[in-house]
């Protein structure tokens, strides 16, 4: 779909300047650019880049002389990472399927879809289960008895929703995730090696040959509004309450979430991070890839914790972590600054 020069501007909210009514089909980084893309050059690097591509029109800085890069059209903006998510959410062409249910799809007498949806093929949609309009589901998904699904839901292909999940509005995940699947959650008769090592911090009384028993997952998992879920997340449901994710949290792909984990609202949760049993996450908590958060510790409001970094005991609200064991980020670097140091102090001492 071809979009103008102005009608973008109107829709990102902001000003334009040189021909309004030239078109555009797609966006594009400005060397590869070509007369019908508009090409988001939002810093000098990517300014510069202008020569090499065939732009006609651009998103730029709002004080740039853009006049002498050739251009017959530019938008212009303040805050250029903000910009780009509204110009691509205006140019997406996800392929989202209007075509009603397809005739593979296995769909229980009891289930209550809105006639708005799409049911892409060999779809399992169980008994009882509510999915609200504009839901759009991809092929081989699962949909187990019980669950509840908001308005606007895609669910690309291959995701498996457990019975008695209940999913908010605008929800929207990855191909491979599977969301309430049964907690990691296993008992020893009496007390088991793991509980002596944690208790007295590694040392052992003795060795207990054991077999684990299953605690039984009797809790589902609650997801707000405006969530997204990335590409093979698996979401355990809770032991006995439900495991919750709050209002417009993203999951990037691979995380991996325990049973009963709160995660709050706001948070950005990155790719390959773990959330161990009973943790919970406050809001707006952003965890970088390959994180690990400890089982029943809690991570405070707006925390920020670099790749990596793991997490073993509770988190106050605010606090800026990095390193393993988590500790300050400042404090981090000032270990790892003398850690560098350590063979010329060494070196010094002999």
């Amino acid at each position: 779909m071809d979009y103008s020069i102005s009608q973008i501007a109107k829709a990102l909210g902001t000003d334009f300047d040189g021909d309004g009514e030239l078109k555009i089909s797609s966006a594009a980084e400005p060397s590869d650019a070509d007369e019908n893309s508009l090409a988001l050059a939002m810093n000098q690097k990517y300014l510069e880049d202008l020569k090499k591509g065939s732009a006609r029109a651009a998103v730029v800085m709002k004080d740039v002389a853009w006049k002498s890069f050739g251009l017959k059209a530019v938008i212009l903006v303040d805050r250029p990472r903000h910009a780009i998510s509204r110009i691509t959410k205006l140019l997406d062409n996800y392929p989202i399927s209007k075509s009603g249910v397809h005739p593979t799809a296995i769909i229980d007498s009891s289930a209550v879809i809105d006639k708005t949806c799409s049911i892409g093929a060999f779809c399992v949609i169980g008994a009882n289960v509510e999915i609200e309009e504009g839901g759009c589901l991809g092929a081989h998904v699962v949909i187990g008895n019980g669950v509840k699904i908001g308005n606007n839901a895609i669910i690309n292909n291959r995701v498996v929703i457990e019975h008695d999940v209940v999913v908010g509005n605008q929800f929207r995940a990855q191909s491979g995730s599977v969301i309430g699947s049964d907690g990691f959650s296993f008992v020893t008769r009496d007390k088991s090696d793991v509980e002596e090592i944690r208790k007295h911090l590694g040392k052992r009384q003795g060795l207990n040959k054991q077999s684990w028993m299953r605690i039984h997952s009797l809790g589902s998992v609650a997801i707000g509004d405006d969530v997204e879920i990335g590409a093979n997340v698996t979401i355990d449901r809770g032991t006995v309450r439900n495991t919750s994710i709050g209002d417009r949290s993203k999951l990037d792909n691979l995380v991996h979430v325990g049973h009963n984990v709160e995660i709050g609202s706001d948070c950005l949760i990155c790719g390959q991070v773990g959330i161990a049993g009973s943790a919970v996450i406050g809001n707006r908590v952003v965890l970088g890839g390959q994180c690990g958060v400890n089982d029943n510790i809690f991570v405070g409001d707006d925390v920020i914790a670099g790749g990596a970094t793991k997490i073993f005991t509770n988190a106050p609200k605010g606090r800026v972590l990095l390193g393993y064991p988590a500790v300050k980020m400042e404090t981090h670097i000032s270990m790892q600054k003398a850690l560098r140091r350590l063979p010329r102090l060494f070196k010094k001492l002999s």
